[in-house]
């Protein structure tokens, strides 16, 4: 399955708010039909397929990607659906994302794909590289770079930067101190309810 690519509004329409998908917000009238929507009884599986999407379109990844995080998740100790937040989270396009240096992760994405990102003085153009504890963050030393980024930070899609990550506005430069704990985590979603749609595979 490829990369959503379609109206973003139409997503969050059908499945809520998605901060790292879009920043475009949903109007009164919209909302209003989206409760009653909600008020129609699912079933169990579709509540448990609802918010597998949910997990899939905010991070911007495929089905197989998804799938192989869920069995990395499974192999680590601990609760698995807090693993798999943890590794959706430290993955760098996540992390130029809650850093502010992007707007959307699609947009995060992009400027990984694009070279302006530097994880400990090496550029890395992967955008699901997991960052890991003392990871430093930089953007390349270019023009074009640091002024894309100024002016993501000037106005940032999230007003709270997580507490695993540091932010030198001037230098810009981030520094990964941990891993995010999941009362940081910006999306609203039942992780169990994504481990249990998977169990069966």
């Amino acid at each position: 399955m490829a990369r959503y690519r379609g109206p973003r509004l139409r997503v969050i329409r059908r499945l809520g708010e998605l901060p790292g998908l879009t920043r475009k917000k949903m109007d009164s009238v919209k909302s209003q039909l989206k409760q009653k929507k909600k008020n129609k009884k699912m079933s169990e599986y579709a509540i448990r397929l609802q918010e597998k999407q949910k997990l899939r379109f905010n991070y911007g990844v495929n089905e197989k990607q998804l799938l192989r995080y869920i069995y990395l998740a499974r192999k680590v100790k601990g609760s698995t659906g807090q693993v798999l937040l943890q590794l959706l989270e430290m993955r760098l396009d996540n992390t130029v994302f809650r850093l502010g240096m992007a707007p959307t992760i699609p947009a995060a994405r992009q400027l990984v794909n694009h070279g302006h990102i530097y994880v400990n003085s090496k550029r890395v153009s992967i955008p699901s590289f997991q960052c890991k504890p003392g990871d430093t963050i930089t953007v390349k030393e270019n023009t074009k770079s640091i002024d894309l980024v100024e002016k993501n930070l000037s106005a940032p899609a999230l007003s709270n930067i997580p507490s695993h990550l540091e932010l030198d506005r001037e230098k810009k430069t981030g520094v990964v101190n941990g891993i995010i704990e999941r009362s940081w985590v910006a999306l609203t979603l039942n992780e169990l309810l994504v481990v249990e749609f998977y169990s069966r595979k």
